[in-house]
């Protein structure tokens, strides 16, 4: 059961990290959080690495074990226990299984990242991640100049020539389609304000994050979901001065550098009553800045951060959406359902579209392997978990695939184009837009 008392450096028995350990002292309230694991195993049927591999340390009982270990320095080499914690999707399904309440995601992180921060990752894929992550992500200008490169490239014929001679990974050649004209990843006109298309609902100024891959891979997501506010009454502002929300540096053992982005958003939507994204993994991730910054601020935002379904599904909508005929499936994303508890909102409003029936699939909260940038990094484990996930959506016999996360879209984009099928995957809120 969970201990009561917080474990001292004294003590090793108590939990603390000794100094040969990954985990220093400053860390300890991990320790304490993982104390709430009673190893039940109700979180195991949830986790997508349990169920390819059926390994009890690649599950999150398993993991929080070796994690516990390391801290009381049962394990003395952290690369010892390395491998299981990346192959952890962070899904938080062993969150919404979990009786005990344990925060699975906070621990792991927290762990990974003192690992990254005292044994970092050697070799070229390791730097090329890091490098990537920080000096190009991060930055939108430079991630703005990467897509515009490569899309010239694919105009070329380039990338055809690079996959040919396999100069392109195969996980990267088969995931992502092609590199959207350069007028579809046109930014949205920042520091602006936009003023509503329908009635407007007093009172309201929403601001809107834009993301990084929703931007470049889905800029008619954007431009959506600008739309569909608009429509619905609302002033919308969208800050000049955003960024990335730094998830994927936080999943990458990147704390420090992902606090860094996460100050600059809170400066930047200071003025908002309310941040609306479009993005499960960026609305997770924002919606624990608290967490992650320690600070009052991180807290306020926080509180104000709201996913687009959420939203909607709390105020309604006063535009009636355009009618879709067909069979749709809504799938949900993990950092959406399990990270953030939003399931009903997206469904309820995707039932108010003329016409489109909503189908049932199995296991629709199950991970579908992105996961950020997992499918490059874990690529065979990922395939395997994309397949599941699209061998269970075609058995629904669907003409339409639904999902609120870029990576989710693409990967399961990428395999149903590798079973043979042409079913569109679309973003909630592309269902949501009123006749033009």
């Amino acid at each position: 059961m969970a201990s009561s008392s917080e474990p001292t450096a004294a003590s090793p028995a108590n939990g603390c990290a000794t100094p040969g350990s990954a985990v220093a002292p400053r860390d300890l309230a991990f320790y304490t959080r993982s104390l709430d694991c009673v190893h039940c195993g109700l979180c195991l049927p949830t986790c997508p690495t349990y169920q390819v591999l059926g390994i009890e340390a690649d599950s999150p009982r398993g993991r929080i074990y070796l994690m516990r270990a390391l801290a009381e320095g049962r394990v003395e080499d952290a690369q010892a226990i390395r491998p299981f914690l990346d192959r952890c999707l962070d899904c938080r399904a062993c969150e919404t299984a979990c009786p005990s309440g344990v925060h699975y995601g906070e621990i792991l992180e927290t762990v990974r990242g003192e690992i990254e921060r005292k044994q970092p990752k050697r070799g070229l894929a390791a730097w090329l991640t890091r490098t990537l992550l920080w000096h190009v992500v991060a930055r939108q200008n430079r991630l703005r100049a990467v897509f515009f490169a490569m899309r010239a490239a694919e105009l070329l014929g380039l990338r055809w020539l690079a996959t040919k001679l396999r100069l392109m990974p195969p996980a990267m050649a088969r995931i992502a389609p092609p590199v959207p004209p350069n007028r579809e990843r046109r930014a949205l006109p920042t520091g602006l304000h936009h003023p509503p298309t329908g009635v407007r609902r007093r009172g309201v100024t929403v601001a809107l994050f834009t993301g990084c891959v929703m931007e470049q891979m889905f800029g008619r997501v954007n431009r959506a979901t600008l739309r569909l506010l608009l429509a619905n009454g609302f002033d919308v502002l969208v800050p000049q001065d955003q960024g990335c929300c730094g998830a994927l540096l936080v999943h990458a053992g990147q704390p420090e550098q992902a606090r860094q982005l996460a100050r600059a958003n809170v400066a930047a939507f200071a003025s908002a009553d309310l941040v609306i994204n479009n993005s499960a993994g960026c609305g997770c991730a924002m919606k624990e800045y608290g967490h992650l910054l320690g600070t009052p601020e991180g807290d306020a935002f926080a509180r104000k951060c709201r996913d687009i379904s959420e939203f909607l599904g709390e105020v309604g909508l006063t535009a009636t959406p355009a009618a879709h005929a067909g069979r749709a499936a809504y799938d949900d994303p993990c950092h959406l359902c399990h990270g953030q508890g939003v399931r009903k909102q997206p469904r309820d409003l995707l039932a108010m579209v003329p016409g489109l029936q909503l189908v049932a699939h199995e296991r629709p909260e199950d991970c579908c392997g992105s996961a950020g940038i997992y499918n490059l990094l874990q690529p065979d484990l990922a395939a395997e978990i994309g397949r599941q996930k699209v061998e269970r959506l075609l058995a629904a016999r669907v003409d339409l695939v639904i999902t609120g996360n870029p990576g989710c879209m693409l990967q399961i984009d990428s395999h149903l184009r590798a079973a043979g099928h042409s079913v569109p995957v679309r973003h909630p809120v592309e269902l949501l837009l009123p006749p033009e």
